[in-house]
């Protein structure tokens, strides 16, 4: 019968690990240290720690710091995993041992592991893949895990959030030209206010998403600089010369993302993760942007009977266990709580960013998992709202319509004609008598019928001008 564990030896003793498992001591220990949460680390962040460890063995091959069979078997192993296999033996927790020591050696102990399969190596013989003398070479936890983070959170941008964000403001733009004859009441502080075409609402929050947009580029462009080659403090203690270099050039292959650079300062990129908490807080942006457009869609289309119902929003779902024939604004409410978890996430960015000291910031496991997390659920979100909802909805033309013209809002255009003070008194009696403002106008003599008709027009009122001149 086959052995359950094996045991290895490290710097603090023996260890048992289950015989099947390709990783090592090092991971066995967070396992039993750091059962907190249960959560994996994310695919992603995955594939960048495997990237980076492919294109160092590259490098060091390259440079002669690494026998070209060793690198080769890493590299092999590497490729192995990013097509995927061993996927499930990166098992230690997002909360973990600061800096993420744990996890890096989840990784190099696993890569190690399949390289010596791939190489027939043994412990103690030449041929043996050590985790830390070789698929570790010329790097430390403290710039191979910021690496490793930035890189993750660019294919993530890339592979979950860039196309439905693009997709997302289209399909605002395309509501906008769809409704711009839909002519209705605008509303301020939940009252009457000027009228507005629909169309002019919806293009309105295409542009806002399309600006947020414009903030995550801006701050991806301070995620690409990375600070592989500092080693432990930032200074590239056991780096071999142009091993930065090397790296660069095979991660920039391997990963597909182009513009990747070196930082500047490698002490400054591993003392400071602003670029994380720039990403985080664009996103956090972005979060704020969508709630506060699902709340909008969530009002107008209220109702059917006692809301304002300007809007159709496309059913997905029965909305209630009591109630026949209940449909919510279903798409909108999962999207606000997706937001609230963003922005949930960011305020933990901005405090492990804060948490640095001296030569590292140790909080690095929580911010990546934050900001892959919030990436990755605005991704989704955006693509079922997008797909679920924006393309589906309808507008209540009429309805719409009935509502601009009786609305209080239309004194507004009276303002330059007879006053602010007149045009006040005219509204409140309208309201009080249920009456509508071209009416009362007439009948005190304020205006002639001719002059209430150009003034009071609507669609005027809906561009810059002054309506009746």
């Amino acid at each position: 019968m086959a052995a359950k564990f094996r045991t290895q030896r490290d710097s603090l003793g023996e260890v048992k690990i289950p015989a099947s498992a390709h990783w090592g001591t090092t991971t066995q220990r967070a396992l039993e240290c750091f059962p907190i949460s249960g959560l994996r680390h994310h695919p992603r962040f995955i594939d960048a720690f495997v990237m980076l460890k492919m294109a160092a063995a590259e490098a060091n091959r390259e440079k002669r710091a690494l026998r070209a069979k060793v690198a080769s078997a890493i590299v092999r192993a590497c490729r192995e995993i990013l097509g995927g296999e061993l996927r499930d033996q990166f098992v230690v927790d997002i909360f973990q041992m600061g800096a993420g020591t744990g996890f890096h050696m989840n990784v190099n102990e696993v890569i190690a592991s399949r390289a010596n399969e791939i190489m027939g190596g043994r412990r103690g013989s030449s041929e043996f893949v050590h985790p830390n003398d070789h698929v570790n070479f010329g790097q430390s936890t403290n710039d191979a895990f910021p690496t490793a983070m930035r890189l993750g959170i660019l294919l993530a941008l890339r592979d979950h959030l860039n196309q439905p964000l693009l997709d997302f403001e289209k399909s605002l733009l395309k509501k906008g030209r769809e409704f711009d004859r839909v002519l209705k009441s605008g509303r301020t502080h939940l009252q009457d206010a000027a009228p507005i075409r629909l169309g002019q609402e919806f293009t309105a929050h295409g542009d806002a998403i399309r600006n947020c947009a414009v903030s995550i580029a801006n701050a991806r462009a301070w995620v690409r600089e990375l600070g592989i080659g500092g080693s432990a403090v930032g200074t590239g203690l056991n780096t071999v010369p142009g091993y930065r270099e090397a790296v660069l050039k095979h991660l920039r292959r391997i990963s597909g993302i182009r513009d990747l650079k070196l930082s500047r300062n490698m002490c400054e990129a591993m003392q400071s993760q602003r670029p994380v908490a720039e990403i985080s807080a664009a996103l956090r942006n972005l979060a704020i942007e969508v709630s506060r457009i699902c709340n909008d869609l969530r009002l107008l289309s209220s109702g059917p009977t006692t809301g304002l119902g300007e809007i159709n929003l496309p059913p997905v779902a029965p909305g209630s266990s009591i109630m026949p024939g209940k449909i919510n604004p279903s798409m909108p409410e999962c999207a606000n709580m997706v937001c609230f978890r963003v922005i949930g996430n960011d305020t933990a960015v901005a405090w492990a960013v804060g948490a640095g000291q001296l030569e590292l910031n140790v909080m690095m496991p929580l911010m990546q998992h934050c900001v892959i997390e919030s990436i990755h659920i605005l991704g989704t979100t955006l693509r079922q709202l997008t797909d679920r909802c924006i393309v589906g909805i309808t507008a209540d033309r009429e309805h719409c319509r009935r509502l601009c013209e009786g609305s209080m809002g239309l004194a507004a255009a009276l303002n330059v004609h007879i006053g602010y003070a007149e045009a006040s008194e005219l509204a409140k009696q309208a309201l009080r008598e249920e009456r509508s403002l071209a009416e009362l106008a007439a009948e005190r003599g304020l205006l002639s019928e001719e002059e209430i008709r150009r003034i009071l027009d609507p669609p005027q009122m809906t561009e810059p001008g002054v309506p009746g001149r």
